[in-house]
């Protein structure tokens, strides 16, 4: 599967969101933006790589970074590998004296190590085409990832009311859930289970 270069292009502040950011990542070879909504304390430390600030203490990035640096493993680069329910997936490609190995990691936490490594980053088709945006000149990072998730509800043929599915779809559900670690939807779909089994 062809790999497609991005670049961060915007760090910005959600309004709506006190404590969340969005993070545009640019397709280099194209117009196409990768919008993605990331908590206050990693968009914290890609700000912080991105401008070169030295913190007094490494942050928890920085300690990662120089734990590996001082065993010899270089990151490769970053790829943004799969999008499912909303949630990217991410890994990092690291190289161990020419031996390479992939991490799983959220997005958020590779984007932060791949400013530091100043390594590339990569995402594939079908993300850009289920998620990416065009960024008008005068829009927000923030409207442009409120614009991929309507595009992203747009495109889910399963409707999202816990009541059309079937008890085996709700406990394969909640497997997947549990291992997304959204506990809150996890609750919601077992309170759903129970109330069938109640009521069956």
């Amino acid at each position: 599967m062809k790999k497609i270069p991005l670049e961060i292009v915007a760090l910005s502040h959600s309004v709506t969101q006190s404590h969340n950011y969005a993070v545009v990542l640019g397709e280099q070879d194209g117009d196409r933006r990768l919008p993605i909504v990331i908590g206050g304390f990693e968009a914290q430390a890609i700000a912080v790589a991105m401008e070169k600030m030295v913190p007094n203490r490494p942050l928890t990035h920085d300690l990662f970074k120089n734990t590996i640096d001082s065993l010899g493993i270089t990151l490769h680069e970053v790829v943004i590998c799969n999008l499912l329910d909303g949630i990217f997936y991410a890994k990092l490609i690291v190289d161990n004296k020419g031996e390479y190995f992939e991490i799983d990691s959220r997005t958020s936490d590779a984007l932060a190590m791949a400013v530091r490594f100043e390594c590339p980053v990569y995402t594939y088709e079908f993300i850009l085409d289920a998620a990416g945006v065009i960024l008008e000149d005068d829009e927000n990072p923030e409207a442009a990832a409120a614009k991929s998730k309507s595009k992203k509800k747009k495109k889910k043929s399963k409707p999202e009311s816990l009541t059309t599915y079937t008890v085996k779809e709700l406990n394969d559900l909640l497997e997947e859930v549990l291992g997304q670690e959204n506990y809150e939807r996890a609750a919601k779909i077992r309170d759903e289970i129970n109330r069938r089994t109640t009521e069956g």
